[in-house]
């Protein structure tokens, strides 16, 4: 069974840092890409970054967001500093992947940016 789990959000003040965790299981982390969106109120979900062979950053994340993963602790991680309140959103977790290319969503995790 298959499980994808974020953990990590809350509340900050702008200028602050979070670290957000997506722990999964089920399938062979490994192999799979692994990426994170963001979906703000009233708008579409849009890609943050993914890992696999390349390392990829939305533009209005570079220089403050950084990916990464453990694939022992089959774990990804995405470090955001520099936190604006527009980073304010439900941020997920999606693993691609196999030979079926499934995609396993999180439930994803709140990040609020609010002084």
């Amino acid at each position: 069974q298959v499980h994808v789990v974020e953990s990590g959000g809350g509340l900050v003040q702008p200028g602050g840092s979070l670290r957000l965790s997506c722990a999964a299981s089920g399938f062979t982390f490994e192999t799979y890409i692994m990426r994170w969106y963001r979906q703000a109120p009233g708008k579409d979900k849009e890609l943050v970054a993914g890992i696999g062979a390349n390392i990829v950053y939305a533009d209005s994340v570079k220089g403050r967001f950084t990916i990464s993963r453990d694939n022992a602790k089959n774990t990804v991680y995405l470090q955001m500093n520099s936190l604006k309140p527009e980073d304010t959103a439900v941020y997920y977790c999606k693993a691609h992947g196999g030979t079926r290319r499934s995609d396993y969503w999180g439930q994803g995790t709140q990040v609020t940016v609010s002084s």
